[in-house]
């Protein structure tokens, strides 16, 4: 006699958003960095120049980031099939603002450059094809 077993189904995850989660993760720490910018605890490198600034609009919304970065770090690990689409459209937003940042200071690298990288790499993963097939996207 078979006995029929009472526990959910779970989804194995894959390495692969398992990594993707680490990146969010990092881009959560570099929130986290932003927001202690936006409150003055730490200053903003603009080449070789330190400036310590408050600005209560960045204050909130790097507070906001830190809270998006949290739930697309929680959805991942539970591979949450809207996970997918959220870290695309957060991450390509992230992106874009990053970029028009890193443009708008010439000859000059900002502490917003290594964002952007991480954003970027989580944008080019996430639309790996390995990634959505982990997410059964088509």
């Amino acid at each position: 006699m078979i006995a029929e077993s009472t526990e959910p189904m779970v989804r194995a995850r894959p390495l692969g958003i398992t990594i993707l989660a680490g990146l969010a993760g990092i881009a959560l720490v570099l929130a986290v960095v932003h927001l202690l910018q936006a409150i003055g605890l730490l200053p903003y490198f603009i080449g070789p120049v330190a400036i310590r600034d408050f600005n209560i609009w960045y204050a909130l919304m790097w507070g906001l980031m830190i809270w998006v970065w949290l739930w697309v770090i929680r959805a991942l690990l539970d591979m949450d099939p809207s996970a997918w689409m959220f870290l695309l459209v957060v991450a390509g937003f992230s992106v874009i603002f990053d970029f028009f940042t890193i443009i708008a200071t010439p000859n000059a690298t900002t502490d917003v450059s290594v964002s952007f990288l991480v954003s970027l790499a989580i944008l080019v993963y996430t639309l790996l094809p390995s990634t959505k097939r982990a997410f059964a996207i088509r």
